[in-house]
């Protein structure tokens, strides 16, 4: 059994334990192999031991994995803040995006997402820590770009993704969870039809599924430490 196996296996129990503790279906929760800085044969390792989704954040390397791995039918995902100039090959290349925070952004996402592929999977980025050096739009902002990016006709919006200021504090990281949470109920309640909590990574996805996510992102708990060197395009 290879490492990647072998950490795979080890994150998919937590998951089950994690929900089984929190009194929910583990099927209820998606595992996200985040695979930047990774090279294509650690993706076909895991995928060998049953991963079928991947997430990546810079798109010219994830292009060039595409590439290697195109006999796979992986569900590719885009994480984090997109340029207007990179808006074309995400919405060619990708399944799901996780981090729209602008209504000019998607409006380009749409239009350049192909007619003959299914809607384009998205998640609206939401800041609930207020850091000023990440990317994602204040709470109060998230009805009216919902509301805007459900008339797009190639777009299917899921839910809210977040990336909490990190703390060794686990209390403080479950209420930052527990905001996004609170934004995502109240959006539901406001009529807007979601059903994706995209929280929790390598070092806090326990808490976040106690705090009902839907899709974990974990890269570092199943490939290990990511390279020194790593892709910034």
């Amino acid at each position: 059994m290879s490492a990647i196996t072998e950490r795979l296996q080890a994150v998919q129990a937590r998951i089950c334990q994690s929900a089984t503790a929190a009194g929910r279906d583990p099927q209820e929760i998606t595992l996200l192999a985040v695979s930047k800085a990774q090279n294509a044969d650690a993706i076909r390792a895991a995928w060998a031991a049953g991963q079928q989704r991947f997430g990546e954040n810079y798109l010219q390397e994830a292009l060039n994995k595409q590439a290697l791995l195109q006999d796979l039918p992986i569900e590719w995902h885009f994480i984090g803040p997109i340029q207007s100039n990179k808006t074309q090959p995400i919405a060619q290349h990708f399944s799901w995006v996780h981090g729209v925070d602008r209504l000019k952004i998607a409006e380009r996402l749409n239009a350049a997402r192909p007619a003959e592929l299914p809607p384009l999977q998205i998640c609206l980025q939401v800041n609930v820590s207020h850091e000023e050096s990440k990317s994602g739009i204040a709470p109060e902002e998230a009805y009216a770009l919902a509301s805007a990016i459900r008339q797009l006709p190639h777009l299917q919006l899921r839910g809210l993704m977040a990336i909490p200021a990190p703390t060794p504090d686990m209390e403080l990281q479950r209420a930052q969870f527990r905001m996004v949470r609170t934004l995502y109920d109240a959006l539901k309640q406001q009529g807007i039809a979601l059903d994706t909590l995209s929280i929790g990574m390598s070092e806090d996805f326990p808490v976040a599924i106690g705090e009902g996510a839907t899709i974990v992102r974990v890269g570092s708990a199943i490939f290990g430490p990511r390279p020194a060197k790593a892709a910034t395009a």
